[in-house]
């Protein structure tokens, strides 16, 4: 009998296949994620970043374990019926442990993770930066893949060469080491259009990519994106519409005076 989850395997696995740039928002949490499944979007995304910052209220500087994130990412895939992809960080364990990080997103339902070559304390502050050696990270995805219960669970290995230390060639020769493990996705941080494109050429993978400042989607297809994770978009509009929800109530002592609370009640149950 087949998992409830394997069709949404299968079923982004035709997706990545189909061509098409894949538009992805980053949900917070079960909510959010069942109102971009609403909206006919056909994935759901959850990243350390969002859940740091709705689980926890905390940045995204590596504090999070392989169980935080695995049991967020369990609570938005049991909230939609679409494919969700999950953040793994830099997978959490060396390669003779890494079944232990893709089992764990494997029974939370998920239907691809991605794993950095991004490592070290004080991942994302203004301490030094650093990446795992090209053939240790390498040897993660490798392990990574192996260990998957199915092939439609996807890998996708994240390089942040270009982003940490501006060095593309560094991004291109460790995704084509990546790709050569195994992964099913290649994932460049920091990347312009045109380096995409360039990437593209030359690394025989699909590649997923965050959401680029100043492109639409429609640029980032031309580039040559499978998927594009919106990260921060249901984080940062939850944080901004609060705000200043809570700012208005504060300064008029009147909820009424807020957007959007009492006139959609009765929208929200019904969604609810």
């Amino acid at each position: 009998m087949k998992r409830p989850d394997a069709g949404r395997r299968a079923r982004l696995r035709e997706l990545v296949a189909s061509g098409r740039t894949l538009a992805v928002p980053g949900a917070t949490d079960a909510l959010s994620a069942r109102l971009i499944e609403a909206h006919r979007f056909e994935c759901d995304y959850i990243g350390s970043y969002a859940t740091a910052a709705s689980r926890y209220a905390l940045p995204d500087t590596g504090l999070l374990s392989l169980d935080d994130l695995a049991a967020h990412a369990r609570s938005i895939a049991g909230a939609v019926s679409v494919p969700v992809i999950a953040d793994a960080e830099g997978g959490f364990n060396d390669p003779a442990g890494m079944w232990r990080t893709v089992q764990a997103f494997e029974q939370a339902g998920v239907c691809a993770i991605h794993i950095e070559d991004h490592e070290g304390s004080g991942k994302h502050t203004d301490l030094p930066q650093r990446l795992r050696p090209l053939e240790e990270a390498a040897a993660r995805i490798r392990a990574a893949v192996q260990a998957r219960s199915s092939a439609d669970f996807l890998i996708a290995a994240r390089s942040d060469a270009t982003w940490i230390h501006g060095d593309f060639e560094d991004t291109v020769r460790r995704l084509q080491a990546y790709a050569g493990a195994g992964a099913d996705l290649v994932f460049p941080t920091g990347v312009s259009p045109a380096q995409l494109a360039e990437i593209r050429r030359r690394v025989p993978r699909p590649a997923m990519i965050v959401d680029m400042p100043g492109a639409t989607l429609d640029d980032e297809a031309r580039a040559g994106a499978a998927i594009v994770l919106y990260y921060g978009l249901s984080a940062l509009v939850h944080y901004d519409a609060l705000d200043r929800a809570l700012a208005t109530f504060k300064a008029t002592r009147d909820a009424s005076a807020v957007p959007g609370y009492r006139e959609r009640v009765q929208a929200f149950e019904d969604f609810m």
